[in-house]
């Protein structure tokens, strides 16, 4: 009697099918062991590799489980798997899930696992794909942002949350997909939150669909019964254990007891890397330089101490995850990552040294910006971290046993900027998904200050839905405000020009900052790039030097950003970032100008554009001095010492209103990227009602007395194509962007 393959386990049927293909062969071919067993997910006979892998495989903690979670899987739709980085949690089970939608011949759909960081997502894949014995970006692949390594028949594929909400705008029901495996749920953070709210309402819409949720600590009541109002069922893994683990009190010390704790492991203890988790990205370049110093000058026959710094979120600072060192190197790596999942691959961690500490950004919507705050980490992060080195390593734990840290993470949802999110919701209802069934509900004044946003930004209609202008908005890959710039850019064209603006905006700093020693000199280096206008046609010059020093035959590229002290890395992203806004608004049928840059009308057309996504951001000098009042919230802060501005240099003096993509409160209470900008510009570009919304103040009253007496005789400024001189026409109507 034949059965029903849809009702047996992936194990089960992997297993069955196996057997059924050898013995279709015939007796000669039965000799040869290594080609009876066929891999089921691209018919080719196994490798030797495949065979060795699967040996280190069966000794995870993760594989004591498997019957256990096949079974779960099999018969229910949410399963939670809560597991150490060093289980195997992340590279097996998308595995067996995988085997699970085989098992039922892939009718319901792929599988697709989710990862907070995007390196993380390459590496899984990678590793995945080489355990599976299939060639990566086929059976096997990934998808990041700028980068897509994978086919529409990929069985199994990593991809970052951020990019699954993006595919949801198009496939809101995820019926490609028979297993959302949501990995590193416990982080909480906005993406993941808002992913696993979307979920519910999926799953209710599709039966069929399994969601898994791994974790690296054991979540909370309220998420183990979001999905379903009682609790799902939770698969605890064995953990591998921690080391010795050391407490010690420092008081605010952390920094340099972190120091003297590397060179005093590299000077006594036995081979083995370290982990250092600092707090801030300034901790880590530091505590790099001060290490690298001090392993030049120590004795040779201790080995090579090479510092490493990764810093989250940032590229070209990540370690090669899964490939030693030879020789007797010994690498620290310097971090402030909240993801300790992130060391998931490098099996030589001994040694983890822990100052119990994290550097938080909270929203303040009042004001617009974030407050940096220092706090401890949860428990459940340093019970991660002790596991870290292993059951036979040791940890240094930088803060006495009795203190007292909080039992979970705080979700970022509530303390985090959600306009983006928001607009993503607003897209989600149009696309047929009811309301996002937070696990924690959003800040209140988080949540109105997004739909004022939006509102002023035109992207919500008089029901407060999403606009045909929001629509598009949502389309691309960007901030809201960067993104209604670049849709105004199409009507004042200048696309070209404030497309390399938004890249350059989007991808991290290119800037790179030196030693002390060495200030002066990149100082210099930077005012070359310098454009009389501002620091968006600053950055637009870099980019055009960057591209030019690419088709110079002879030019040595990498050379060329380190002498000019310019990061090769942010560069490529924003170039990439550039092409694939411009095929975004190709595919949306958007008018993309031609290059004008330099010309006068261009200039002023660029500063509309701006205007018209970042009229928010305006600020005045109040007293002549750099003194800025910024008219949303009557705050002064002061331009950044990297700004054209800032810098005081002879090329560029201090001009009385500017606009601003950045205002850092919490570090240095600066404005950064700044552009010269006229009280008229901003009239006639800031939505009236916003205007008449702007708190009392003497700048609202310069402005009024301008739009009472001047806004009826104000002429547009911009000069003409072909002779470049003011235009005579009228423009007291509003552009039609707003």
């Amino acid at each position: 009697m034949e059965r029903d393959v849809t009702s047996l386990s992936g194990e089960e049927y992997f297993e069955g099918k196996l057997c059924s293909d050898a013995e279709s062969l015939s007796q000669g071919d039965k000799d040869y062991d290594d080609i009876l067993e066929l891999n089921q997910f691209d018919g080719l006979p196994y490798s030797s590799r495949f065979y060795k892998l699967l040996k280190e495989r069966k000794k995870l903690p993760v594989w004591r489980a498997k019957s256990e979670f096949m079974d779960t899987l099999a018969k229910g739709r949410f399963v939670v798997v809560s597991g150490s980085a060093k289980s195997g949690r992340s590279s097996q089970i998308p595995q067996w899930c995988a085997e699970f939608c085989l098992s039922a011949r892939f009718q319901h759909g792929m599988v697709v696992c989710t990862q907070v960081d995007t390196q993380q997502a390459v590496d899984l894949a990678l590793r995945v794909a080489d355990e599976m014995d299939v060639n990566i970006g086929h059976e096997v692949g990934y998808s990041i942002p700028l980068e897509t390594c994978c086919t529409h028949e990929s069985v199994l594929r990593y991809c970052t949350d951020d990019m699954l909400l993006r595919e949801m705008m198009s496939d809101p029901l995820l019926e490609h997909y028979g297993v959302v495996v949501v990995d590193q749920a416990h982080q909480r953070t906005v993406a993941t939150d808002v992913l696993q709210g979307l979920l519910k309402d999926v799953a209710l819409q599709r039966p069929e669909l399994r969601v898994v949720l791994l974790t690296s600590v054991e979540p909370g009541p309220k998420q183990l019964a979001h999905f379903t109002g009682s609790v799902v069922p939770l698969i605890r893994l064995e953990s591998p254990g921690a080391g010795e683990v050391v407490h010690s009190s420092t008081g605010d010390g952390y920094f340099c007891s972190a120091l003297r704790l590397v060179l005093e492991i590299h000077r006594c203890e036995e081979e083995g890397d370290v982990v250092v988790f600092l707090v801030t990205a300034q901790e880590i370049d530091l505590a790099h330089d001060i290490l690298c110093h001090e392993g030049q000058s120590s004795l040779p026959d201790l080995g090579e101490l090479l510092p490493v710094a990764v810093h989250p979120g940032q590229p070209g600072n990540l370690p090669l995850l899964g490939e030693e060192e030879t020789g007797r190197t010994r690498r620290v790596f310097l971090t402030s990552s909240p993801n300790e999942d992130f060391f998931w691959a490098v099996g030589s961690i001994r040694f983890v040294i822990d100052a119990g500490l994290e550097k938080r950004f909270v929203y303040n919507p009042r004001i617009r910006t974030n407050s940096a705050i220092t706090q401890p980490i949860s428990t459940g992060q340093a019970e991660s971290r002790k596991q870290l080195a292993g059951p036979t390593g040791k940890c240094f734990c930088l803060y006495p046993e009795d203190r007292q840290l909080p039992a979970e993470t705080r979700p970022h949802i509530m303390e985090s900027d959600i306009t983006s999110t928001v607009l993503l919701l607003k897209r989600m209802e149009i696309a047929g998904l009811g309301h996002c069934d937070f696990i924690d509900r959003p800040d209140p004044g988080g949540l109105m200050q997004a739909l004022e946003e939006l509102d002023y930004l035109a992207a919500l209609d008089n029901d407060g839905n999403l606009s045909e202008m929001g629509i598009i908005m949502s389309e691309l890959s960007l901030k809201p405000q960067m993104a209604k710039t670049l849709l105004a850019s199409c009507e004042f064209d200048c696309v070209r020009e404030v497309v390399i603006i938004a890249a350059m905006l989007t991808a991290p700093s290119c800037f790179v900052v030196p030693s002390a020693d060495l200030k002066p000199e990149a100082s210099q280096c930077h005012l070359k790039f310098q454009h009389p206008e501002g620091d968006h046609f600053t950055l637009i010059n870099i980019f055009k030097a960057f591209k030019k020093s690419q088709q110079e035959p002879h030019c040595n590229v990498e050379r060329w950003c380190q002498d000019s002290y310019l990061n090769l890395t942010s560069l490529l992203m924003a170039d990439a970032l550039r092409a694939e806004l411009t095929e975004t608004l190709k595919r949306i049928e958007l008018p993309v100008s031609l290059p004008a840059f330099g010309s006068r009308r261009n200039t002023f057309n660029v500063k509309r554009a701006l205007l018209a996504g970042f009229f928010m951001q305006v600020a005045r000098d109040v007293d002549g001095s750099g003194n800025y009042f910024i008219m949303t919230h009557k705050h002064v802060a002061q331009i950044h010492p990297l700004s054209g501005y800032g810098a005081k240099s002879p090329k560029l003096g201090l001009p009385e209103w500017v606009l601003f993509h950045e205002h850092s409160f919490s570090e240095d209470n600066c404005l950064r990227t700044v552009t010269h900008i006229t009280p008229e510009e901003f009239i006639q570009m800031a939505p009236q009602y916003f205007f008449y919304n702007l708190p009392p103040s003497e700048s609202k009253d310069i402005l009024q007395n301008i739009l009472n007496h001047g806004a009826s005789n104000y002429k547009d400024e911009t000069p003409s194509p072909s002779q470049e001189t003011p235009q005579e026409d009228q423009t007291n109507d509003r552009c039609v962007v707003q």
